[in-house]
């Protein structure tokens, strides 16, 4: 396809938008000529524009016996970008080198990755009161999107849709389980959906700021004084939301970060085995401050874990040059990630409210909800998943905490990857060895995985 037309110098509010021409709230479209991937933008709302780009799995089948899922991937922040962390650092065929990444879950599902909120990644507004600011806001955004993607494509539509979360992704993805239900029901939106999973996800903020102290001194990497600081942070936090001052809340969650990072050391929030990936000189108390900062810290700490090194690796750079290139769609003078900070200001009063209702809403609702947490992640820790998932009210609660857990092996390696359980549906997985991003830490399990979350007919091969 070729480049689109620009028609408009749009003058706005901290913000500078050269619009291409868009039509029926859809931009003109683009992708391979073997068709294996297509993207663009949908207008979800007059003057917010959400990018998307989905990938066509080679492992496709197309046997009505065994329908091929599609997976979409929501990212975290709020303001992290999917089409780019989740695509070239987690899941998609190719790594930030461009290099065929073996672990793809395109094995396993079509690829569907989604720059949400508007704002985020690639995804722009015209005017910067066009953000959301709450969840549900998100969820219904996201619905358009996929109403203007599966209602006119049978074949998107005969394939059974999951909604995989990573992070504060994991709000959006509830919101969005239930605004689709509900479209669904009234006949909008013409979809299957097969089921949610929750990756490492900031579904109750309380019950995480809660066990970070108690779990960094039970491995060691802060001592008593920094265990009572953090702790009367704590205190106030639980007092903040109960009252609910959560915009307030989440400024004593960005105190709280601060002081878990001067009394540990810098410990690393996505593996607390690790120091942060940022360098300490420069960790001031106004970068701490910064919701760009935590971004670009969510994202660095994935950089850190390849073996390859090399400023060709840099996700900043590839997303603004080479790739930005091969999309041609992309008005000249939005920049990926752009609206970052912006996205994560407008959240502040809904950061540390919790999602756990909407869990219960969907399990009730018959919908598979998993949830799968990695082992050595701190800011949405295991202790953390655990103690929200018994705060449920789904009438199979309690069987399901009564149950024997299964592990979790991969291939002909006969070494514990980690641990697995479900009742009716819910399904809970435990992976070992793993921090916040677990397709990176544990690729082979975790392919897996979402291979038994689908049902898909795929291969590992």
């Amino acid at each position: 396809m070729d480049r689109p037309h620009f028609v408009a110098l749009l003058l706005i509010p901290a913000l500078c938008i050269l619009l291409p021409h868009f039509h029926g709230g859809m931009a003109i479209a683009a992708g391979t000529q073997d068709g294996s991937e297509q993207w663009g933008y949908i207008q979800v709302r007059p003057g917010a524009h959400m990018f998307w780009w989905y990938y066509k799995s080679p492992y496709r089948t197309n046997d009505p016996n065994k329908p091929w899922p599609i997976i979409l991937w929501l990212q975290g922040g709020p303001g992290s970008s999917g089409v780019g962390i989740g695509n070239f650092q987690e899941i998609g065929p190719l790594d930030t080198f461009l290099k065929h990444r073996n672990s793809t879950w395109l094995k396993k599902a079509d690829l569907l990755f989604v720059d949400n909120p508007v704002g985020t990644g690639y995804s722009f507004v015209e005017d910067k009161e066009l953000l959301v600011r709450t969840d549900e806001e998100a969820g219904r955004d996201l619905t358009t999107l996929l109403i203007k993607l599966f209602n006119k494509n049978k074949t998107l539509q005969r394939s059974p849709l999951y909604i995989v979360a990573e992070s504060y992704g994991g709000k959006y993805a509830v919101t969005l389980g239930l605004s689709a239900l509900k479209a669904i029901k009234d006949r909008k939106l013409k979809l299957i959906l097969g089921g949610i999973a929750l990756g490492d996800t900031w579904i109750s903020p309380e019950d995480f700021v809660v066990s970070w102290g108690p779990l960094l001194r039970d491995v060691s990497r802060i001592n008593n004084s920094g265990f009572k600081k953090s702790e009367s942070l704590v205190e106030k936090i639980k007092q903040q939301i109960a009252n609910g001052e959560l915009k307030e809340a989440t400024k004593s969650w960005n105190d709280l970060e601060q002081v878990i990072m001067e009394s540990s050391n810098s410990v690393d929030f996505y593996n607390f085995l690790l120091d942060s990936s940022e360098n300490n000189v420069s960790m001031t108390t106004a970068a701490l401050s910064s919701r760009k900062m935590m971004i670009k810290r969510y994202s660095r700490n994935l950089d850190s874990l390849r073996v390859s090194v090399g400023s060709d690796g840099d996700l900043d750079t590839l997303m603004n040059g080479v790739i930005k290139k091969k999309l041609k769609i992309i008005p000249k003078n939005v920049t990926w990630g752009g609206q970052a900070d912006l996205v994560f200001e407008y959240f502040e009063n809904d950061f540390m409210n919790p999602r756990i209702n909407e869990v219960d809403e969907l399990l009730k609702a018959g919908v598979n909800v998993t949830v799968y947490s990695g082992q050595l992640d701190l800011i949405c820790s295991n202790k953390g998943t655990e103690a929200w998932v018994e705060k449920l009210k789904w009438d199979g609660l309690q069987t399901f905490l009564s149950m024997d857990r299964t592990p979790l092996y991969c291939g002909d390696d006969k070494i514990t990857k980690g641990f697995t359980k479900s009742y009716k549906n819910l399904y809970f997985y435990w992976i070992l060895k793993a921090g916040h991003f677990v397709p990176t830490d544990q690729p082979c399990v975790a392919l897996d995985m979402v291979g038994s979350i689908t049902r898909s007919p795929g291969t590992t091969k």
